[in-house]
């Protein structure tokens, strides 16, 4: 990371830059034994009080006291993913959400309200892509008072780390006593890639709807609620695979929903007697295959960020990150 100008370190930024993607470097506290650089990258946030708020493009704050800065200056936004499919963060957020559909919405302004009895935070949560159309402590007022109404807690999900995320509304959140309570990547690759894994998908079977084993296996992670059929099933066109296990429930099973030139991986999970065996791979590969069939090209999933597991498999077969989102839960 390159500061020097003129042979110089300097401090280039000033308040009039919060919201934009900075880079600063900061000296260790004078009382640490040994005094260290670190630099760091993100969206200045705030300054105030002589204190800075950075989010990173994980989404993680980073407090910097503003006597502690070398370095700083205004940098450009996060490069474009040299490889696989371009899209912007306003397309990758309509594709997302078209594939966990809410039971009921409702509208504040930009913001969408989705709720469906407590079955996935994705389906009940407040998609924020707009104003809101009022003060933010109003906007949150309504949003705790609609999701009480239903009996479920409040959540918003947000979204860092690309162009037009939503880094400035994180910190208000955080600076209002929400808490960030899941932080999962939203991947994207190319489909033709998946589609073409050296897998058995002999034992793969398709359908367009779920069954009882199907939820058997599903249901492991405590599924609730009387939507799950509803939310599961939503979608331009879904798609439900099933590998045949020795039980009462399936070895393997997966969803995919095709959505245009976009394929959505999820619920791709493995019974753990049979993992190792590559049947999440032809499960994502029988997947990828019928996605090709309907004329999708380009392939997209979310893992939360401490599934090392999911992200090496999910690497290996081509995906990279494309922007990391969080579920903000009002306390």
């Amino acid at each position: 990371m390159e500061f020097t100008a003129g042979g110089r370190l300097e401090v280039r930024i000033t308040p009039a830059d919060v919201g934009k993607r900075v880079s600063v470097r900061c000296l260790s506290a004078a009382e640490a034994p040994v005094a260290k650089f670190t630099d760091t990258v993100g969206v200045l946030t705030s300054w105030n009080a002589g204190v800075l708020l950075i989010t990173r493009r994980t989404g993680e704050s980073v407090r910097i006291p503003e006597s502690s800065l070398v370095a700083g200056k205004v940098v450009p936004a996060a490069p474009a993913r040299r490889r696989g499919p371009a899209a912007d963060f306003a397309e990758l957020a309509g594709v997302t959400a078209r594939a966990w559909q809410p039971v009921e919405r409702g509208r504040l302004g930009g913001w969408e309200l989705r709720a469906a009895g407590g079955f996935t935070r994705r389906a009940n949560s407040v998609l924020p892509l707009g104003d809101p159309g009022l003060p933010i402590d109003a906007a949150l007022a309504r949003v705790t008072d609609w999701y009480a109404a239903r009996g479920l807690p409040a959540y918003i999900q947000t979204a860092t780390g690309a162009a037009g995320t939503q880094e400035a509304l994180c910190a208000e959140l955080e600076a209002r006593g929400w808490r960030r309570e899941v932080t999962a990547q939203v991947q994207v690759g190319g489909l033709a890639a998946v589609g073409d894994l050296d897998a058995d998908v002999s034992r793969v079977q398709l359908s367009r709807s779920v069954d009882e084993p199907w939820l058997r296996r599903y249901q492991r992670f405590g599924v609730p609620g009387p939507h799950v059929l509803q939310v599961l099933g939503s979608g331009p066109s879904v798609w439900f695979a099933t590998v045949p296990g020795s039980g009462d429930a399936p070895a393997a099973i997966g969803r995919c929903v095709v959505d245009g030139r976009w394929a959505g991986f999820m619920a791709v999970e493995v019974d753990p007697v049979h993992r190792r065996q590559g049947l999440a791979t032809a499960v994502m590969a029988a997947l990828a295959r019928r996605a090709l069939d309907e004329g999708a090209s380009a392939a997209w999933l979310q893992v939360e960020s401490d599934n090392d597991g999911g992200r090496a498999l999910y690497e290996a077969m081509g995906f990279g990150v494309h922007h990391h989102y969080h579920h903000y839960r009002a306390l």
